[in-house]
């Protein structure tokens, strides 16, 4: 079942929401659920993580030797930084 929800945001930001929404080829309605959707599926304990940084998480490669949890990795970091 569907229900109407109404919602009082900045009136810059609806506009800037439509534009996107039209981009996209989808109606507002649709990418507010989505929203929703992403935010109470987010299973994580990390409050701080928002549902944007969780789904682009991991699409950029590390450099080859560089992976996180090698040691390469850690002494890479240190070289760098200290």
């Amino acid at each position: 079942m569907q229900t109407k929800l109404t919602l009082r945001l900045n009136e810059d930001l609806i506009e800037k929401a439509k534009k996107t929404a039209r981009i996209k080829g989808v109606s507002l309605s649709k990418m507010v659920a989505d929203y929703f959707r992403s935010i109470s599926a987010n299973k994580s304990t990390d409050k701080t993580t928002s549902p944007v940084l969780s789904e682009i998480s991991g699409i950029l490669k590390a450099k080859a030797g560089l992976k996180q949890g090698s040691g390469n990795y850690k002494k890479h970091l240190e070289d760098k930084y200290l």
